[in-house]
């Protein structure tokens, strides 16, 4: 049997026998040109045909493989454990085929600051796949992988999941267990799944989420992902900010392709407004005040004593000075240096608690909004992919996730779903929901997968390539 890894459904892989071997010759074949992959395992004697197989970020931890956060000091770190995510999945069934390339401890929006190598995107392979879960979003994207898991710190699943083409969901907050991510921002991190398609989202979320006494930030809830999505929209009220249709770093082509979507739902007979919520034009900055605040401390623990190769020195602080400036990305050591500037005592109230402020004021307003409509809309980039090395500033990544930072800020679910391509390009819809209206924001996610003939026409383009 002749099998389409783009179009193949994780509901379809319980039955396939020697899904494994397949997913695994794949990657030995295309992965020396996507760079996906950080570690890629054998296959394995207990597959089944109920098994199925998945990808890991390589900053979530599996035993058995090493968990590297594409970082150099953490090069040889052997997981020592299993997180929640990792075990829910294999005592489903799940068979891991490998853990993927990212930006050094999820900071980053290209997979550039890997300080390993630099993933393509499976589209146009001299551009990036965006990130930080670029590896995850380019194997999933060339049928490497059936799924992938990546984290979302303040766009990290749903950004690369745009510009590769694919769906790339966050849950609420709580929803899903962090036990065995490496903390990157505590506050805003979440586990979430990226998949060819959204019932593939839905699915994976039954298996992954629910409360954990293993962490304590996790929830109680009635909800349940084991549904078949229907992609109703009719009558749903859905709001369009202004302030992010108004941002002078939105491209023409992402523009013209996100207004037509948002025709195409009005015609399913969606409600769709225009709205003001004045405090998202403050998202990016307060992000890089949270952010590397929060990553300061939790990067604290990694000293290349405990963690890492060990560089000689004639005293401790030497020691661990030495062992971070070598350790250490370029940009891990820029936020580092940024939070720790923050929360010093002489900065503290000027930035960080006022950062604190506008968080809260920015969540309110949000949630005012989400009272009255259903979901808000946005563009998921305001940039389709660009070239590897095109950008040299910081601040042009970071404005990359302008549309999908004010949903880490708030806790809320938030889905990219493919449309229209521009110039042969992906780009992606951004939807997010009020706190757990998951389920109902995966429902009016899987009618828009199905609207867009152009997204079609480009996949039979990248299968040319991807599929034998």
């Amino acid at each position: 049997m002749k099998i389409n890894p783009l179009k193949l459904r994780l509901s379809e892989m319980r039955g396939l026998r020697g899904a494994f071997s397949f997913y695994r010759d794949r990657i030995e074949r295309f992965d020396k040109d996507l760079k996906a992959f950080l570690q890629v395992l054998q296959s394995s004697a207990e597959e089944t045909e109920r098994s199925f197989p998945f990808s890991l970020k390589d900053n979530i931890l599996a035993l058995g493989t090493r968990t590297t956060c594409s970082s150099r000091i953490l090069e040889n770190y052997e997981s020592p454990y299993d997180a929640t995510v990792t075990c829910k999945l294999k005592e489903s069934g799940g068979h891991l085929l490998g853990k993927t390339n990212l930006d050094e401890f999820a900071m980053g929006s290209s997979t550039e600051n890997s300080a390993f190598f630099t993933s393509r995107n499976p589209w146009d392979l001299s551009r990036i796949p965006g990130g930080s879960s670029g590896g995850s979003a380019a194997a999933v994207a060339a049928g490497l992988t059936p799924f992938a898991l990546g984290s979302d710190t303040g766009g990290s699943v749903r950004q690369p999941a745009s510009m590769c083409g694919i769906v790339g969901f966050k849950p609420t907050y709580g929803l899903v267990s962090r036990y065995g991510l490496v903390a990157f921002a505590s506050s805003l991190d979440q586990i979430g799944p990226m998949t060819r398609c959204v019932q593939d989202a839905a699915d994976v979320m039954s298996i992954i989420s629910g409360h954990d006494v293993k962490d304590s930030t996790t929830v109680k809830s009635s909800l349940s992902f084991n549904i078949d999505l229907k992609g109703e929209v009719k009558g749903l009220k859905m709001a369009v900010p202004e302030e992010m249709l108004d941002y002078r770093g939105l491209e023409d082509g992402v523009k013209a392709s996100f207004m037509d979507a948002v025709e195409e739902l009005k015609r399913a007979g969606a409600v769709i407004e225009k709205i003001s919520i004045p405090s998202v034009k403050y998202a990016v900055a307060t992000y890089y005040l949270i952010a590397p605040a929060e990553a300061s401390s939790n990067l604290s623990r990694f000293d290349g004593i405990r963690f890492g190769p060990r560089h000689e020195a004639t005293n401790y602080d030497e020691l661990v000075s030495r062992n971070r400036d070598m350790g250490f990305g370029r940009e891990v050591k820029r936020r580092i240096l940024l939070g720790t500037f923050t929360l010093s005592a002489a900065y503290y109230d000027a930035y960080y608690r006022k950062a604190l402020r506008t968080r809260k004021l920015m969540a309110n307003e949000l949630k005012a909004v989400l009272t009255e409509f259903d979901f808000i809309l946005n563009p998921s980039s305001p940039v389709v992919a660009p070239v590897i090395g095109e950008i040299s500033d910081p601040l042009s990544y970071y404005l990359m996730d302008i549309y999908t930072i004010p949903a880490n800020v708030a806790g809320l679910p938030s889905i990219s779903v493919p449309i229209a391509p521009v110039d042969g390009l992906p780009t992606g819809m951004l939807l997010t929901g009020r706190r757990f209206s998951d389920v109902k924001l995966l429902e009016a996610a899987s009618f828009i997968e199905g609207f867009s003939p152009a997204y079609e026409d480009g996949l039979t383009r990248i299968a040319e390539r991807w599929v034998e």
